[in-house]
């Protein structure tokens, strides 16, 4: 479900991963609400794209606090390693 990329063109394994982990948190917030893929489509189509567009915001902002703890990590494990003293 990654947005913007046809089904048919293969991923780098970073990208897979990132589109596996988007779809765990897609899945996560629909259950969280009672809800599967296969039961938004039988919901009215302004109603199913609402909770869709939920759950997508809801994986970008997961996706975006697990991209800043990986850099926080990154920028605190290279503390001192250029340092003179």
């Amino acid at each position: 479900m990654t947005a913007g990329i046809p089904p048919d063109i293969p991923l780098d394994p970073q990208e897979e991963v990132h589109a596996e982990l988007e779809r765990c948190f897609i899945d996560e917030y629909l259950k969280r609400r009672g809800y599967t893929m296969e039961r938004l489509k039988k919901l009215p189509e302004a109603e199913a794209h609402r909770i869709k567009s939920e759950a997508s915001s809801y994986a970008s902002g997961k996706l975006a606090e697990i991209e800043s703890r990986e850099h926080t990590r990154q920028n605190i494990k290279g503390v001192g390693h250029n340092e003179v003293f």
